[in-house]
């Protein structure tokens, strides 16, 4: 059932990953990074998966991740330093976003400063998103770049490690998925939808 719907986007992937190679890694986590749900746990393991065939290099894969990273990391930071709060304001519920989303990060820097955003690049969902509250609140460009790479390779380096031993043990894993499949549904889909409701209704 649901292997069915992602089947045909992992496979999507991969071929893009296989095509243009490092590229194609780094493009689609630069993708993930600048608030499109491009999802990186897609991305990293197809390569790990790839590297485990002898088809990548596992540092090197990594490395392109957290490029691609970097890279996507930058604009959505400049649209939060120059946009800043009233563009929240305005088109944040777009990206899943809220004033209360931001007072959070307001008190996660104020704790922990710049290293918040060394923390949240390892957190799923929140590092694709966490790049434009930075930028709004005006974190120090130098380090929020230093830690945005340093915490985007250990994801990275981590996604793929997943991908490769994925790799090899393919059968148990897709033998599994295929036995589950209702079950992620209801989990995966009744989490999704409690996300959206919190983030889409009425402050």
């Amino acid at each position: 059932m649901i292997h069915q719907l992602i089947d045909p986007i992992l496979t999507s992937i991969k071929d893009t990953v296989a095509a243009w190679g490092y590229v194609g890694v780094a493009v689609m986590m630069a993708i993930e990074s600048a608030n499109i749900p491009l999802p990186s746990e897609a991305i990293m393991p197809t390569a790990g998966i790839l590297v485990q065939q002898g088809k990548m290099n596992f540092h090197l894969a990594a490395l392109a991740g957290a490029i691609g990273c970097l890279i996507g990391s930058i604009p959505s930071y400049f649209l939060g330093l120059y946009g800043g709060r009233p563009f929240l304001e305005k088109f944040g519920k777009l990206l899943l976003l809220k004033s209360h989303d931001l007072d959070l990060a307001d008190k996660w820097v104020a704790k922990y400063g710049d290293m918040t955003f060394f923390i949240c690049r390892m957190l799923p969902v929140v590092r694709t998103f966490i790049s434009f509250p930075a930028g709004v609140l005006k974190a120090h460009f130098a380090m929020f770049c230093v830690f945005t790479f340093i915490g985007s390779l250990i994801w990275c380096y981590f996604l793929t490690w997943v991908g490769i031993k994925f790799g090899e043990n393919m059968e148990v894993f897709v033998d599994l998925w295929h036995k589950f499949d209702i079950a992620i549904v209801l989990i995966g889909g009744s989490g999704f939808a409690y996300y959206l409701y919190r983030h889409l209704k009425s402050e």
